[in-house]
């Protein structure tokens, strides 16, 4: 194993630069030892002597394989089912039922979770859905999930969790109905995977070709970007969003200065927003 004290200053410094112009993560001068504890295992699966030769390889392929592990492993994949839990009641009780009697005559529905990390919040919609507006079944309902993660995405993919994992969050009805148990892994209903496409985007960077949505979740990640940057894709995100639709943020993220563009609705303490 590489010694994970072993990143000089000044790579460090690089390292901030690279993941600062790839993801828009703004690393803190007190990250240093946890990069360098992310980066060793990146540098021992490489084959580097150490983090310092790790940091010169990527230097001569910056936008290549090695720069995306290590964004990879960078990158905060915190994450669990029903976070919060009061946003997901106020989506069941008021947005809900709101949306569905607008979109009835179409009978579409579209969700983006933006920040999908290994597939828990978008699961969690897919579970809401099945469990409380069966009319759903008749509809065309398309939820996305996106992240920069590779890794990730795999795992979203897979719907394979841990004991650990499948406790954060996840109500003991929906446990036993929605997941096969198998030696300490609980694996989701296929029905249930299939309700959602995870697809690898960089929020930062080029967007594919996206639809309108009705709900977009942007949770837990613009806290790691600066203000110009959050601005910037809360602006972009305005573009996908229905006239009618709603934007949910992270409960830390609500404190932030409000986002241009939308106004704040209190659903009993759960903050949407909506285009103005």
């Amino acid at each position: 194993m590489v010694d994970a004290a072993a990143l000089s200053r000044a790579d460090f410094e690089y390292i901030r630069t690279l993941v600062r112009r790839l993801a828009a993560m703004e690393l803190e001068d007190d990250k240093q030892y946890l990069v360098q504890a992310r980066l060793a295992p990146v540098a021992t699966e490489t084959g580097c002597r150490d983090l310092a030769e790790l940091a010169r390889r990527v230097r001569l392929e910056e936008t290549g394989p090695l720069s995306s592990r290590i964004i990879d492993a960078l990158t905060t994949n915190e994450t669990l089912f029903f976070r919060d839990g009061h946003p997901f009641e106020a989506l069941r009780k008021a947005i809900l039922p709101e949306l569905l009697a607008r979109r009835r005559p179409l009978r579409r529905l579209s969700v983006w979770s933006a920040a999908a990390s290994t597939g828990q919040e978008a699961y969690s919609i897919s579970m809401l859905f099945k469990e409380n507006f069966p009319e759903l079944a008749e509809w065309s309902v398309e939820i996305l999930g996106t992240d920069i993660s590779a890794s990730a995405l795999a795992r979203a993919r897979e719907a394979r969790y841990s004991r650990i994992a499948i406790n954060r969050g996840l109500p003991a009805q929906l446990m036993v109905h929605y997941f096969r148990h198998e030696n300490d892994v609980w694996t989701l209903r296929e029905d249930i995977r299939r309700m959602v496409e995870f697809r690898q985007m960089n929020l930062d960077g080029p967007w594919p070709s996206l639809p309108t949505f009705d709900l977009v979740f942007i949770r837990n990640v613009l806290i790691y970007m600066n203000l110009e940057t959050r601005r910037k894709i809360l602006r972009r995100v305005r573009q996908h969003l229905a006239p009618d639709g709603y934007l949910l943020l992270g409960s830390t993220e609500n404190l932030l200065q409000g986002p241009e563009g939308y106004e704040a609705v209190d659903f009993g303490g759960s903050l949407f927003y909506t285009p103005v």
